[in-house]
C-alpha cells in the first residue's frame, strides 16, 4: 500500500485519557477488517501523530502494543508493517490462553482430537478424491521412519493436510497451530532425537492414520471421526504414558519455552 492510499484511511482524534489504548484499538480494528491489509506499511509516526492529534510517544506506545500482539512488525529504517496473517494471530491467541490458564498437555491434545474429528467429517463430504489421495500419500510416508527430522516433517504434513481438506479456513488455521505443537510435544516427550522412540510411536499409530484415510475414501464421516478419536487417544497413551505425564502442564519451563519458540518462529517468518 502506497502513502497516498494511507490517506484514504480514517484516523480519528481522541479525547484525553488512555489515548494510546484507543489508538491501538482503532489501528487493530482497521487491521482486522482489512482496511490495513497484511503486508501494508503503516503511515510514519509523524503522520499518525498528526492524524490522531497526539504526540509521537503516544503513537509509539500504541504501535508497540500492536507489535506485541504480532499484528505489526517494526523494521528499523523501513517503517512499521502489518503482519496480520491468520495463522499468526490464532497462534498468539491460543498460546496466550494455554499459558495464562495453565492448560494441561492432555487437555490440549484432547481438544486437537475434537477439532480434527470435525475436520474429517467435513472432509468426507467436501474433499475431492485428489485431496483424499494426498492425505493417503502423507500418511504412507509415516509407515517407515528413517530419521527424526523426516518423521517430524511428515507428521506435521499429515496433521495439517487432515484439516486443510475440510475446506474450512477456520479449522485449517486452528488445527495448523495444534499440529505444530503436537509435533514439538512428541519430540520433547519422547526424549528428543531418539529414532527408536519415534519408530515405536509412529509405528503404533500408523494403522489409525490409514483407517482415517480409508474412512474418507469411503465417504464415511462418522467412521473417520471415530478413527481420529482413536488415533488421538492412542497418541496420548504413547506420549504421556503415566498419570504424571498426563498432568503435565504448559507452565512447565520446558513446554513454556516450546510455545515461545513456536511463536518466535512464526513471527520471524512474516514477510
Amino acid at each position: 500500500m502506497t502513502d497516498p492510499e494511507h490517506k484514504k484511511q480514517e484516523f480519528h482524534r481522541f479525547d484525553r485519557g488512555r489515548v494510546a489504548d484507543r489508538i491501538f484499538e482503532d489501528l487493530r480494528n482497521q487491521i482486522l477488517r482489512g482496511a490495513l491489509p497484511d503486508g501494508s506499511r503503516l503511515p510514519v509516526e509523524r503522520e499518525l501523530a498528526d492524524q490522531y492529534g497526539v504526540s509521537g510517544a503516544t503513537v509509539r506506545e500504541a504501535v508497540r502494543a500492536l507489535t506485541t500482539m504480532g499484528l505489526v512488525d517494526v523494521r528499523h529504517g523501513s517503517g512499521s508493517f502489518v503482519t496480520a496473517s491468520t495463522d499468526t494471530m490464532i497462534a498468539v491467541s491460543i498460546a496466550s490462553v494455554i499459558q495464562l490458564k495453565d492448560v494441561r498437555v492432555a487437555e490440549f491434545l484432547g481438544i486437537q482430537g475434537v477439532l480434527n474429528a470435525y475436520a474429517v467429517q467435513l472432509a468426507a463430504r467436501d474433499a475431492t478424491d485428489e485431496e483424499i489421495a494426498s492425505l493417503r500419500e502423507a500418511a504412507e510416508k509415516l509407515a517407515v521412519i528413517r530419521s527424526v527430522d523426516e518423521a517430524s516433517a511428515d507428521l506435521r504434513q499429515y496433521l495439517r493436510r487432515l484439516s486443510e481438506i475440510s475446506h474450512s479456513a477456520l479449522l485449517a488455521a486452528l488445527c495448523g497451530f495444534f499440529a505444530d505443537v503436537q509435533v514439538e510435544l512428541a519430540f520433547e516427550m519422547s526424549g528428543g532425537p531418539k529414532l527408536a522412540d519415534w519408530q515405536r510411536i509412529a509405528g503404533a499409530l500408523h494403522p489409525q492414520r490409514i483407517a482415517v484415510v480409508e474412512s474418507l475414501e469411503a465417504r464415511d464421516g462418522e467412521r473417520a471421526a471415530e478413527m481420529v478419536r482413536a488415533h488421538h487417544a492412542r497418541a496420548l497413551e504413547l506420549v504421556t504414558p503415566s498419570q504424571r505425564g498426563q498432568e503435565t502442564r504448559f507452565s512447565d519451563p520446558l513446554f513454556s519455552q516450546l510455545i515461545a519458540s513456536l511463536l518466535n518462529t512464526r513471527l520471524a517468518s512474516q514477510p
